[in-house]
């Protein structure tokens, strides 16, 4: 195995990463490296052998490993990359900061970053993603990003450069976002605290926030995202045209879509990641068959399938 760089965080061998997903499935990294600092971070890629892959990882909330894991440095930011502050009409967070804490925080300055209350993960992941909810997306107040590159020097992001849109990112391949920089319309502190208390009411009523789940597991076919108001379509929602090729509660080993919101898939207990993912193709092919829609994946998909035995 490839030496690596000394470190003043924490560099782990051979390290599961089921526990870190919140679907928990899934085989080890080769490693697993959790800087203590930027300082840190910056001097381990500027000084890794160019030819380790580097993948970055949240906190899970959006991701299948696969069963025979991933050969490479998995980087996972902690504490010292989890900040918030406000500045004027400014919310910098931490690419490690819960998305939650941040809308909390921004509303309690009086600043309207509601929509991220109830989107699971953390800003990194919110980033790389353009997530939102109730038709309100990142790329509506993002403004720049701070990262780390493959080469250990940081960068500053305009937003317009990061190709956001739909679920998607052109983040280069093994840069660490490690702050975010948002703009925020003023709100009374008051106000978006009640507005988030209904969102995550209204979340709680709908979705499966008590099992194992990554969220949604595709893409609205039309490219939208629920808006959550009552003039709300649904003709061309993922759990539409899934519920109407029958497959609300399907299950395959230890996965099922759930009973309570079709586009989510669950681990009952004893799922593989192979479970999943075949779950999802399932899906998908029955939906194409029935409707000639191709679902596409919202859920990260990444590493080795485990060896044949």
């Amino acid at each position: 195995m490839t030496e690596l760089p000394a470190v003043r965080g924490t560099l782990t061998a051979n390290r599961s990463l089921a526990e870190l997903t919140w679907l928990r499935v899934g085989g080890p990294a080769d490693w697993l490296f959790q800087p203590a600092d930027e300082d840190d971070l910056a001097q381990f890629l500027a000084d890794l052998p160019p030819d380790v892959p580097v993948f970055p990882i949240g906190v899970g909330s959006n991701l299948i490993v696969r069963d025979g894991g991933l050969r490479a440095v998995v980087i996972r930011l902690g504490r010292g990359f989890n900040s918030i502050r406000t500045e004027g009409d400014l919310v910098i967070a931490g690419a490690a900061a819960l998305d939650a804490h941040v809308a909390r925080r921004a509303a309690e300055a009086g600043l309207d970053l509601t929509f991220l209350r109830t989107i699971p993960g953390s800003i990194g992941g919110a980033v790389r993603m353009n997530a939102g909810c109730y038709g309100t997306y990142v790329a509506d107040h993002l403004l720049e990003v701070r990262a780390i590159n493959r080469a250990g020097e940081r960068v500053t992001v305009p937003a317009a450069d990061l190709g956001l849109r739909y679920r998607q990112s052109e983040i280069p391949e093994g840069w660490v976002i490690v702050e975010a920089v948002f703009r925020a319309a003023p709100g009374d502190p008051a106000e978006l605290a009640d507005r988030m208390a209904a969102q995550l009411a209204k979340r709680d009523e709908t979705q499966p926030t008590k099992d194992r789940s990554a969220g949604s597991t595709f893409r609205n076919p039309a490219g939208f995202s629920s808006t959550g108001r009552a003039d709300d379509t649904h003709e061309l929602k993922a759990w539409k045209v899934i519920d109407d090729a029958g497959l609300r509660g399907a299950t395959l080993g230890g996965a099922q879509m759930s009973p309570k919101h079709s586009n989510f898939m669950i681990n009952t207990g004893s799922a593989t990641a192979a479970d999943l993912e075949n779950l999802g193709e399932f899906v998908r092919k029955r939906v194409s068959e029935t409707t000639s829609l191709e679902l596409e994946w919202e859920i990260m998909r990444v590493g080795e399938p485990a060896d044949p035995q």
